[in-house]
């Protein structure tokens, strides 16, 4: 597979795409790139001002841009289902885009568990669930998960969910990232299993410079004398476009950028996995509690 460049990115007219935190940072630059190749995207974040400022922002940049503001709250369950319900309405949906998180903020909670991992494993695996169906039916889509290099060197504490047992942030952080890749693969194997045409695949920005980080303190200080070695919110977009529009990309592939150990890059391609994330009997445990802590269950064979 060659590298993958902004260039590389075909027509998109008549898809529909579904992109979470769509207002900010990365999300909006996914958002606005796939408008630009004539996508209809879904802009879902929580605040509707922000959401309709970021859809501004791209129309003047292409007056008749095809975007639509989906209100949608990852933490709220409620929400999740209503956002399910609006997107029913759609004539069609090509592509979910799981991008939204949390990173590092003080300790919360979300669908019972702290809150990264509530935000961003188990809202995105409880919208996948509710939308296969949708993306399968018009003629087989694909999702695409936000995971990070915080992976690598990750250990998922399913005993430890609700932080009960300790809390460090960065830890929680890296856990809820080794979740997207374990999801991501699981969903594939099973996706697989069951003859689905939706295909399932991951992406990282490297480090990107973007909001995400806002809830560390350090950050504030160093991010600015550092922020030449970082990517930009732009080149941090480029895995997932591609995971969202490679002809050559399949179910199970896992992109980040090319260039200085996958932590920037103008480019993009096939990105490191590390062994924790392959892992597939704490996969399958994964989506065992996924399904008991959402209620939802995606009814996919064990791959």
């Amino acid at each position: 597979m060659t590298r993958f460049r902004f260039a590389d990115i075909g027509n998109q007219s008549g898809k529909t795409v579904l992109v979470t935190g769509a207002n900010t940072g990365l999300g909006f630059e996914i958002g606005r790139h796939l408008a630009l190749r004539g996508a209809r995207v879904l802009m879902a974040c929580r605040n509707r001002a922000k959401g309709e400022d970021a859809i501004a922002r791209i129309e003047s940049e292409m007056p008749g841009a095809d975007l639509q503001f989906l209100a949608l709250d990852l933490a709220d369950m409620e929400s999740i289902r209503a956002a399910v319900d609006r997107v029913a309405n759609e004539a069609r949906l090509d592509v979910l885009i799981n991008n939204a998180g949390l990173m590092m903020p003080a300790l919360g909670y979300a669908h019972g568990v702290e809150q990264q991992i509530g935000v961003n494993h188990l809202g995105h695996f409880a919208l996948t669930g509710l939308l296969l169906d949708r993306l399968a039916s018009d003629g087989g889509g694909r999702v695409v998960t936000q995971a990070s290099i915080a992976h690598r060197g990750a250990r998922l504490d399913l005993d430890n969910l609700d932080a009960r047992k300790g809390y460090d942030r960065n830890a929680f952080y890296k856990q809820s990232k080794l979740a997207n890749l374990l999801f991501t693969l699981e969903l594939d194997r099973r996706l697989r299993a069951a003859g689905s045409p939706v295909a399932a695949l991951a992406c990282h920005p490297g480090v990107a410079k973007t909001e995400i980080a806002r809830h560390v303190g350090p950050a504030k200080v160093v991010l600015p004398l550092i922020g030449w070695l970082l990517n930009s919110p732009q080149c941090g977009a480029l895995p997932a476009l591609q995971a969202a529009t490679d002809p050559q990309a399949h179910g199970g592939d896992y992109f980040g950028p090319y260039g200085l150990a996958e932590l920037r890059g103008s480019c993009s391609g096939p990105a490191y996995i590390s062994g924790n994330a392959r892992d597939a009997s704490v996969a399958r445990q994964l989506w065992t509690r996924s399904v008991e802590l959402t209620g939802i269950d995606p009814a996919l064979p064990v791959g």
